[in-house]
C-alpha cells in the first residue's frame, strides 16, 4: 500500500471536511507543539489524527502519578518515561507517515529560540512560565512564526466557557494577565488596550474555583515565574477543550489561501 492510499484511508474524512486543497496542507504542514502535559498532549493528538504530516514535540517533563488525572501519555505503563518520547511513540501507531521529531528541553525566557525549528508553520505554546511564555511569544512574533498561546485551566470545570480571542482581549485568565503586562513592558508590544497582538490565545471566562481549606492554593509564583497551582483542581474535560480548540485554530489557519 502506497502512502498516499494509507493516509485517504486513514485521512479521508478530513479531507472531506476541508476540501482537497486544504488537506494537502495538512500533510505537509510542520507545527511544534510546546509543553505535552494537561494541554498540549491533547493538541498533539488531535493534530495526528487530522493528517499533519510534521510535528516538533518540546517538553523535559517525565510522566507521573500526578498526571493521570489530565495528561494523555499519563498511565501506569509509563510512569517515569519522558512525555514526548510516549507521545512520539503514539503519534507512530496513529499515523505512521507523520514525521515526529522530539525535543527533550525546556523552552524558557533565555532560550526562546533555540528549539523552535525555523520552518515551523504554527508553535502552539502550552507552557506555565508568564516569563517564558512572554518571551517565546515575543520571539514568535520577531521572526515572523505564527503563534497560539493556551491560558490557565486550573481551577476551572466548565469546558463550555473556553473562548479563542486575540491575546490582548483575553479575560479571567491569570497567566495570560501577566504575560500580556510582560509583552507590554519587555518586549514594546502594543500598550493601547484597542491594539491587537495578533496572537490568538485559548482561554476560560470561567471563575476560577479557589480549593478548599487544606488542599492547598494557586497564585502567580513572582519568585518562579508560572502559575503554581500545586493545590488546585483540573480536570480533562477542560484542559482537553483548550487543547482541541488550539487544534481548530491550527487547522483554520493552515487551510487559510496563502
Amino acid at each position: 500500500m502506497t502512502e498516499e492510499t494509507d493516509n485517504s484511508r486513514r485521512f479521508g474524512g478530513i479531507a472531506r471536511l476541508y476540501g482537497e486543497t486544504a488537506y494537502r496542507r495538512f500533510l505537509s504542514a510542520h507545527v511544534c507543539v510546546i509543553g505535552v502535559g494537561g494541554v498540549g498532549s491533547w493538541v498533539v493528538e488531535s493534530l495526528a489524527r487530522s493528517a499533519i504530516g510534521r510535528l516538533t514535540l518540546i517538553d523535559m517533563d517525565h510522566v507521573s502519578e500526578s498526571n493521570i488525572n489530565r495528561q494523555l501519555p499519563a498511565l501506569a505503563s509509563t510512569l517515569g518515561a519522558a512525555k514526548v518520547q510516549v507521545l512520539k511513540q503514539r503519534v507512530d501507531e496513529i499515523n505512521p507517515h507523520c514525521h515526529v521529531e522530539t525535543v527533550e528541553e525546556f523552552v524558557t525566557a533565555d532560550n526562546p529560540g533555540e528549539w523552535i525549528p525555523a520552518d515551523a508553520d504554527v508553535v502552539v505554546d502550552c507552557i506555565d512560565s508568564f516569563r517564558d511564555k512572554a518571551a517565546l511569544i515575543a520571539w514568535c512574533r520577531r521572526n515572523k512564526q505564527c503563534v497560539i498561546t493556551v491560558g490557565g485551566a486550573g481551577g476551572k470545570s466548565d469546558a463550555s466557557l473556553l473562548r479563542i480571542a486575540d491575546l490582548s482581549r483575553t479575560e479571567k485568565d491569570a497567566l495570560l494577565s501577566r504575560v500580556r503586562k510582560q509583552l507590554r513592558q519587555d518586549y514594546n508590544f502594543p500598550r493601547n488596550p484597542k491594539r491587537r497582538f495578533s496572537v490568538p490565545a485559548i482561554y476560560s471566562t470561567e471563575e476560577p474555583r479557589i480549593a478548599e481549606a487544606g488542599t492547598g492554593s494557586c497564585s502567580i509564583d513572582d519568585k518562579a515565574s508560572h502559575l503554581n497551582c500545586g493545590g488546585l483542581g483540573s480536570v480533562t474535560h477542560v484542559t482537553a477543550t483548550a487543547g482541541l480548540l488550539a487544534v481548530g485554530e491550527v487547522l483554520r489557519r493552515l487551510s487559510l489561501p496563502n
